[in-house]
This record gives structure tokens, sequence and C-alpha cells, in this order.
């Protein structure tokens, strides 16, 4: 396979952290970039060693990374991509936090739509860039109350996140029909794995298991998710960044679907706690989603992808990182840190 070079924005993110240790694993050159610096490294799989070879990922050779903020500073981001001239751009950049999307919209909206249409429109002039991948989100659906949906772009959002996303989603269409601007969007369910931030539901609820601390299950917990391993998600990614025609959109999701609230029963059981030792219900957040069923044949019979990772898997690789890194992540915070 031929090596790419290949820009990661958003690359300090869980997924984006895990695309370019996916994408260095491949051999490809890779620059990431996202508004902070670096976090501590046991959130940056790339910092890592590999499980193969013991080496790590991420060299002075293969790797470099850019702490800018696309709101502040495009004109910075613009000369990294003019200087590196990637093939490939991947995008996971985004104000991603659902509920504090309410409390400080017009951020979701700066972040999400307006300085991603300026990055947009000056990537659309770049001929050198054969691929952009914008990583987007099921939420732009709205609720899929009917059951397992396939690829569409009949959206129904119902929070600011979800709106902000989808009017990018839009935007970018638009692009593509205007000036064939190469773009493929992925939608995955929910992402889970080693590393991921620790608000997120599977590492917040194996870390109340750990330490006894309480947790609140918004609305009992009632809602369904179907949750994918992060390498699963990754992997699909890169082979679409690859391989996928533009304009095209592809699902990467599990087919089984389980309840928030028996996905944190299974944990404490793995645990070996009692579920009503640290769970609180607490009300319902505003414009919450029953359900995200997202069919992913399209990819799997187009791809030859399918997900590998199931979930007794995946979440004791995921409790295998808290219960190595638990002295460590005590320390930090445990709740979303907005960041305008």
């Amino acid at each position: 396979m031929t090596s790419e070079k290949v820009l990661v924005i958003g690359s300090n993110s869980f997924s984006g952290s895990h695309f370019v240790a996916e994408a260095l694993r491949a051999g490809h050159q890779v620059w990431g970039m996202s508004r902070s610096p670096e976090p501590e490294e046991i959130f940056l799989p790339y910092r890592w060693p590999d499980t193969t070879t013991g080496q790590l990922l991420a060299t002075a050779d293969n790797f470099e990374f850019q702490a800018i903020d696309l709101n502040r500073h495009l004109n910075d981001l613009i000369t990294l991509i003019d200087r590196v001239q990637p093939s490939l751009v991947v995008n996971f950049a985004a104000q991603g936090m659902v509920a504090e999307s309410w409390l400080n919209p017009t951020h979701w909206y700066q972040t999400n739509v307006v300085s991603q249409v300026a990055l947009h429109d000056a990537l659309r002039q770049k001929k050198f860039i054969r691929k952009y991948v914008h990583v987007t989100t099921p939420e732009v659906y709205g609720s899929t109350d009917g059951g397992w949906i396939q690829e569409h772009n009949h959206f129904a959002p119902s929070t600011p996140y979800a709106v902000s996303r989808a009017a990018c989603d839009l935007h970018l269409l638009s692009f593509q029909k205007s000036y064939d601007f190469p773009v493929v969007f992925t939608r995955a369910a929910n992402v889970y794995g080693p590393g991921q931030q620790l608000y997120r539901i599977i590492p917040r609820a194996m870390l109340s298991a750990r330490t006894g601390k309480p947790m609140q299950l918004h609305g009992g917990g009632h809602s369904e998710r179907s949750f994918i391993h992060i390498q699963d998600v990754v992997r699909a990614t890169l082979q679409l960044a690859l391989e996928a025609k533009p304009g095209s959109t592809w699902h990467l999701s599990t087919r089984e679907a389980i309840s928030i609230r028996t996905l944190v029963e299974r944990i404490c059981e793995q645990c070996g706690i009692k579920f009503d030792s640290v769970v609180e219900d607490s009300g319902e957040r505003l414009g919450k989603d029953q359900s995200y069923l997202l069919d992913s044949t399209a990819m799997r019979e187009n791809f030859g992808w399918s997900d590998k990772v199931n979930l007794t898997d995946g979440l004791a690789d995921t409790l295998s990182w808290v219960d190595t890194n638990l002295e460590q992540l005590k320390t930090l915070p445990w709740t979303y840190q907005h960041k305008a």
C-alpha cells in the first residue's frame, strides 16, 4: 500500500487520536492538529507502544502535531496544509457535548458551522487533496424510533449540537455538488474504548464502580444505543479515506442495541459491585433522543468490513485501561470541561 500524507484535524479527540494511531500503524505520514496542546499520554493512543512490536507508534519521522484553534487561527492551519500538501484530510473537530450545547449554543454554531465553512472554502481550492473525510454524527437524524436506518439526508435534529452538525453536513453536500469537493461522510454509533474522555458513560461508570463515587443516570437509562469499539471504527475510517467515492455517506455500527441502564448494569457486574450502590437516577436531559440505530449493511457489503470487537471484550479492554491508569484518572476531572 502506498504511503499517504494524512492531515488529522481534531487529533486530540478520542476518535481522532485512535485514528492517528491506526494511520501510523498502516505506514502513513501523519500531521495532527487540535485547538489545545496534547493532553496526558494516557489519552493519546499514538503515544502508546504498539501491541505487536512494543515500539512507540508516533516518532519524529512519521508524526507532527500543532496546536491550532480553528475558530481563531485558520490562517495557521492553511499555512500548515500548504506546507504539507496532504492527499487525505480527516476531520474529527467539533464541539461535541450535547447537553451543554443548550447552555452556549453560539459556541456550537461557531465551531461546527461558521469555522468549518471557512475551512472548507479554503480546502476546496487545494487540488492536492484527494479525499476529505468528514466525521459527523447520527444525531443529525434525530431519534431513530422506527428501527435501524440506512444512510440518507432526511435530517430531524433535536439539539443545538445536532442542528449545527446537520447544517455543516448540508453545506458540505452543496460544495460537493457545485465544486466536486471530495467529501466522504462517516456516521458512527456510540464509540467507546481505551482512552475515552472520562465524562462518557462507559469510563464514567467504570470509575464509579472502582471508586464507589456515585454517578447519575439520566432518565433512568432507558434510551437505546449501539456501542462500537473504537478500533473497528478507525479501521473503517481509514479504509473509507483511501477507497470511498466522494459524495458518499457510510454508517459504522454493530447490529446490536442495548439500553444505557443494561450497559451500566453489565459494567457493575463486571466490576463486582451492586448497581444500586453507585447509580442514582436523574431527570432526562433536554432533547435527548430515544435511540440511534444505524444500518451498516452498505459498509459491510461494499468494503468487506465488519465489527470484530464484541461488547464483552470491548468493555474488558476499556476496563483494563481504567485499572492500569486508575490512580492518575482519580486526579483528573470526571465531568465535561467546556472550552469556547
